[in-house]
């Protein structure tokens, strides 16, 4: 077959002229009426062996023709849509196959191995110009009077192209679906096989055999009289055509039988816990079920991780008055990740409070549930892991997905080196573009074999049962994540682990190993600690994030008249270097209250406005502020003259390349700044002007989906003479949930779109 050439698209956006549905019953009338309801200009027929179906079709104006006769209604078709049994396809396919000239053939069948081989044995192999594909969307009800215009609206249709698919009989199918309202993917006919088992065929499967063994008991009347709701929807679906799900069971045997005997195994784990007591095995499989049930929700409403890849989020920050108030941020992201890292491979139970429930820290939460650890939680901040043990880990069934979460993923590394079984370590679309050789290459070095894609960066693959040894390492760049892999990889590793790094960065993970009774030792500019030994649980109080505070401090600094305080605030020495930088510069900002909680240094900070000056930042100041430098760089444009700052490299390889992004924002509302490889000249206010005044302009800023720009030039409004607007700010959750709120609280003029 070739393709047919059309010359225009019609108000659709679809090129057919005319479409024939070989099937009218639920889905194919509900792709006609989709079409119709799209403005679809071309002609629509259809085929069934039911007469009444084809009169139903004409009657409600779903289909323009049709009849039980296929052979008169190929010629003139610019595309054919297979709608009918998966087991009645092959002999469709036979009697097409001579008619068949140049149009593209489609189906809707929910198994693509038997369809493909089925279209292998009528044409010898799979024709470029079909294109097998299966809209994820039904209804218990049945036939075209059941056919609904929304059927696929905001649903999923999976495309299976092969190697010689030709590339405009694919783009031509999916321009079809997407006229309907559906997102298109693709993927490979195996896959998808194997997914629609577990996903549908498995609980179409498990509902009709849960249904049947009740309706045969004795006080079935009884049973079914008292099911409460979570039966009626479980069961709901085993309503369905018993005729079509038995070609489907059959059609996809074998997927079907391997969900099966993985279902069987999950119920015979849950079996042994009850029989046996085991109420933390218990109770690990019901908090990873229940949590991951909450997950699919968020990726089917397109919420949390899928959010941050699906639609944009934009602040529009006005400029307002005064900073003023009271307010705790946060807990600490770093400190978080930690907690429940250290508390998953400890003994005994761990109980925090304080933690993050940004999606960052949740994602790591839900890996460690996938690993096997019974985790509850987080509510209002608190968590309970039910430590596992040093070698208590278990393979997760796929790979890890920590959303945005650099710090996670280069943790995991170390941590998941000194496992027995592999892994593979993925993330968000900002994540996937990030350098990971700066953890990849030195646990090489301890013996690890990890695989990277293209220019080592995410996925990660981790290949378990490696023999660790402990090596002497020299950071060749300051960085917490780096040295805190390789201490984590060295508590398997033979020997002594030692990381030596270039200049000061933030120790909570030695502190807390520390806490859990594994101790790290530390003299001068070396960290280090030898393999083998055990964590024993204990609480976790974790304190407020203090780069989350640094947007309120900023806020704060540069505001006429403001008067914040943020409390419980960790001042860990390692963190400080914003609240230094800010004195540097003129801030009034004094410390009160200061106190341990959980190993961490904690202060109330009191800021109130006084005007700001350019500085020199020391060098030495830089790793202890390197994710506050965004916010900072807005105090520099407010202060007066021009702030420098060299040897911050590190800003080019994080979330975004953050030297470029700032300049490029702060360019975007009239602030002159310099870049340099490893740093930026900021030039603040001039001396005349006006002491309260706006300092720059508005503008329309893209943050690159870096939560920090995103945050820092929500906080830039407050000295703006007219509105920024500030693009893709969806993940300013996986950081700061509450971000927006906690800001209109204290005084800003924020708002978010979408």
């Amino acid at each position: 077959m070739a393709v047919s050439q059309q010359d225009s698209k019609d108000a659709s956006g679809i090129v057919e002229s005319r479409l024939l549905i070989v099937g009218l019953g639920l889905i194919g009338g509900s792709l006609a009426r989709a079409l119709k309801a799209a403005g679809f200009k071309g002609e629509i027929v259809a085929w069934d062996r039911d007469a009444d179906a084809i009169a139903s079709g004409l009657e409600m104006g779903v289909i323009d023709a049709g009849g039980t006769e296929l052979g008169p209604l190929v010629p003139g078709s610019s595309m054919i849509l297979l709608a009918v049994p998966v087991l009645a396809m092959e002999s469709v396919l036979r009697t097409l196959a001579p008619l068949i000239e140049n149009q593209v053939v489609t189906d809707v069948g929910s198994t693509k191995l038997a369809i493909r081989a089925a279209a292998e044995r009528v044409f010898g192999s799979v024709p470029a110009n079909m294109v097998l594909g299966h809209p994820i969307a039904g209804s218990e009800r049945s036939g075209v009077v059941a056919s609904d215009s929304s059927l696929y609206r905001q649903h999923k249709v999976i495309l299976t192209p092969q190697a010689n698919t030709h590339p405009e009989a694919l783009g031509r199918v999916k321009a079809l679906w997407s006229a309907c309202g559906a997102e298109v993917l693709e993927m490979t006919v195996e896959r998808h096989d194997e997914v629609l088992a577990r996903t549908s065929h498995l609980p179409h499967l498990l509902a009709f055999s849960l249904v049947d063994t009740l309706a045969r008991q004795d006080d079935r009347l009884e049973i079914f009289r008292y099911a409460a709701g979570g039966f009626r929807d479980f069961t709901r679906i085993a309503g369905s055509d018993p005729v079509m799900w038995r070609d489907i069971f059959s059609a996809n045997r074998d997927a079907l039988l391997t969900a099966l005997d993985d279902f069987e195994s999950g119920i015979a784990r849950m079996r042994r816990a009850i029989a046996s007591g085991d109420e933390d095995a218990l109770l690990a499989t019901l908090d990873r079920a229940s949590h991951a049930r909450h997950y699919f929700d968020t990726l089917l409403n397109k919420t949390r991780y899928q959010t941050m890849e699906s639609r944009n989020v934009r602040y529009r920050a006005r400029p307002s008055g005064s900073v003023s108030g009271s307010i705790r941020v946060p807990g600490d992201k770093s400190i978080s990740h930690r907690a429940i890292m250290l508390g998953a491979l400890a003994e005994g139970v761990t109980q925090v409070q304080g933690f993050l429930e940004g999606e960052d820290s949740l994602a790591t939460l839900q890996a460690f549930r996938e690993m096997g650890v019974a985790i509850e939680g987080p509510q209002q901040g608190r968590v309970t892991i039910h430590g596992v043990g040093m070698q208590g880990l278990k393979q997760p069934a796929g790979p890890l997905y920590v959303g945005n979460a650099g710090t996670a993923m280069r943790l995991f590394a170390g941590l998941l080196a000194g496992q027995a079984f592999d892994t593979e370590l993925t993330g968000d679309a900002s994540l996937t573009k990030r350098p990971m050789a700066r953890v990849a290459d030195p646990l090489r070095e301890m013996g690890a074999v990890i695989e990277t894609a293209k220019d080592q960066r995410p996925p990660l693959v981790i290949r378990g049962g490696q023999r660790l040894k402990g090596i002497v390492y020299d950071m060749p760049m300051a960085s917490a994540q780096v040295k805190s892999c390789l201490l984590l990889a060295g508590l398997y590793a033979e020997g002594e682990t030692r990381v030596r790094e270039p200049a000061p960065t933030r120790d909570h993970t030695e502190r807390m190993l520390n806490g859990f009774g594994y101790p790290v030792q530390r003299e001068g500019d070396t960290a280090w600690l030898e393999g083998g030994g055990r964590l024993i649980a204990g609480p976790i109080d974790v304190p407020s994030d203090i780069s989350s505070a640094t947007f309120f401090l900023v806020a704060a600094a540069i505001t006429p008249g403001a008067d914040l305080t943020l409390e419980h605030v960790g001042i860990n020495p390692t963190r400080i270097g914003v609240i230094n930088i800010l004195k540097a510069m003129g801030a009034d900002l004094e410390l009160i209250d200061e106190r341990e909680a959980g190993g961490e240094p904690v202060a109330d900070i009191h800021i109130r406005y006084r005007p700001l000056t350019g500085i020199d930042i020391p060098e030495a100041q830089v790793p202890l502020a390197i994710d506050e430098f965004p916010a900072l760089f807005i105090a520099a444009a407010n202060a007066q003259g021009i702030t420098r700052l060299r040897g911050a490299e590190e800003l080019r390889v994080k979330e975004s390349d953050r030297l470029q992004a700032m300049a490029d924002g702060m360019s975007a509302l009239g602030i002159k700044a310099t870049l340099y490889e490893d740093g930026i000249d900021i030039s603040g206010r001039d001396e005349d002007q006006e002491a309260e005044g706006p300092s720059y302009g508005g503008g329309h800023i893209d943050s690159l989906g870096d939560h920090r720009i995103a945050m820092s030039f929500a906080i830039a409004s407050l000295r703006a003479s007219d509105d920024i607007i500030i693009d893709d700010c969806a993940n300013v959750a996986t950081s700061f949930p509450g971000f927006v709120e906690l800001a209109r609280r204290v005084g800003l003029n924020l708002e978010e779109q979408t």
